[in-house]
């Protein structure tokens, strides 16, 4: 057996191990991967929710995925070939969406549609149901767009610094805020 073979079979036997004490807290099982690190191996598994994940979830996540991988070091040896180190984490920006959950997850997102076809189409979501006849709405630019999950090979989402329509952050020092009471921060300058 060849050495990526390997390493795919033990990718799919830790992801059918995992799942179920995954979804057992209420989690999605979004990836997991094996790393080599020294004489350790790095497990890294990628867990998300509707809610999204706290750090109480991901202590919770661990300490399930902690049991089930110390039982498949007595059971099946070979999987992880010996010590382990657990990192769960939740999925960054970067995450391209491949599934419906993820694109229902980012509703209110601003996101970049590539299609089937080999264009792209960049807009807001407002909403992606987990029908498939609903498919994707997008509010982009030139006005509504609704993209069949057929047409959608996946997305990205698109970092925003200062979305529009968003509230300004509560800053006692703008010269515009009601509590702002003395001048040192403040830019207009008394002649």
């Amino acid at each position: 057996m060849s050495g990526s073979t390997t390493e795919g079979a033990s990718r799919a036997r830790l992801v059918q191990l995992l799942m179920p004490a995954v979804e057992a807290t209420g989690h999605d099982l979004e990836d997991v991967s094996v790393s080599p690190a020294g004489r350790r191996r790095v497990v890294r598994v990628v867990v998300d929710r509707d809610a999204g994940v706290t750090l109480d979830d991901v202590a919770q996540v661990s300490r399930a995925l902690s049991d089930v991988l110390d039982a498949a070091e007595v059971d099946e040896p070979a999987l992880l070939g010996g010590a382990y180190v657990l990192e769960v984490s939740s999925p960054g920006v970067d995450r391209p969406l491949t599934e419906r959950r993820h694109w229902r997850r980012n509703v209110g997102r601003l996101v970049t549609a590539h299609l089937v076809d080999g264009t792209s189409v960049t807009g807001r979501v407002v909403s992606a149901a987990d029908d498939d006849d609903d498919g994707i709405a997008l509010d982009t630019e030139q006005g509504s767009r609704h993209l069949a999950r057929g047409d959608v090979v996946r997305g990205d989402v698109q970092v925003e610094f200062s979305r529009p329509g968003a509230e300004p952050a509560d800053d006692p020092d703008d010269p515009d805020h009601p509590d702002d009471t003395d001048d040192t921060d403040d830019t207009e300058v008394d002649a």
